[in-house]
């Protein structure tokens, strides 16, 4: 059974044509799933569907079995789903440990369990926690954004592109903080430029190609598959 799903979704921005037609993807629990292709292709735009932070034309989406087409971003956040978006994803004027707070907002009572979660999973954060994150790293600030999202112990943890801007080394250490992640029990979704990687330590695959579905697999099979390779991995 899906946690998350997206179905048969037709939308856009304001009366523009619709940049999604027919898009279709599912997460299930205890996946990494990750959606890949050119650019414009729609990908973070399904994304935003999730968040209803688009004018829906036709489809759904579903989390846990219930209707959430359409809800405003604060209560799918609410009900368990959190996204860290490529850019502007701290406060960069904020120690690593205010931005993790932040993340806390709202939750009720002490936030000492949960803090401790996110070091225990990114241990340099815990060595970093009173300095300002605006002077870390790419990769150190990627896992204060993830580490805030995951203060909320999300159903869901959506990542749009988190590699984005990386060096092959910071970018294969962000792809190993996901695998940690969800071998911590959370399922991503995620949004990736780095199609090879991603698919590499992804459970399924998703091809968008001018908003809409073109293939979809399991990541091995898609790594294996000629067009796929030949058109989105470098051949």
């Amino acid at each position: 059974m899906s946690i998350l799903s997206l179905n048969d979704i037709t939308a856009g921005y304001g009366g523009d044509a619709p940049i999604l037609h027919g898009v279709s993807l599912s997460l299930e629990p205890g996946e990494i799933v990750s959606i890949i292709g050119p650019n414009g292709a729609g990908k973070s735009t399904a994304m935003k569907a999730v968040f209803g932070m688009l004018d829906m034309r036709g489809g759904s989406v579903v989390l846990d079995d219930e209707d959430i087409t359409g809800e405003a971003p604060e209560k799918v956040v609410a009900r368990g789903v959190c996204f860290v978006p490529q850019t502007d994803n701290v406060f960069p004027n904020l120690s690593v440990e205010e931005n993790l707070e932040m993340g806390a907002y709202i939750l009720k009572g002490p936030i000492d369990e949960p803090l401790s979660h996110v070091y225990d999973l990114f241990p340099p954060l815990l060595e970093k926690r009173k300095q300002a994150a605006g002077t870390l790293s790419g990769g150190q600030r990627q896992m204060v954004a993830m580490g805030r999202a995951l203060m909320l112990s999300p159903k869901v943890l959506m990542l749009d592109e988190p590699t984005a801007g990386l060096s092959p080394k910071y970018a294969q250490e962000i792809f190993d903080l996901v695998l940690r992640v969800n071998a911590a029990g959370t399922p991503v979704l995620m949004v990736e430029q780095n199609a090879k990687q991603a698919l590499a330590i992804s459970h399924r695959g998703y091809v968008l190609v001018d908003g809409q579905n073109r293939h979809e697999g399991t990541g091995k099979e898609l790594i294996a598959d000629r067009e796929v390779a030949e058109m989105f991995l470098g051949g």
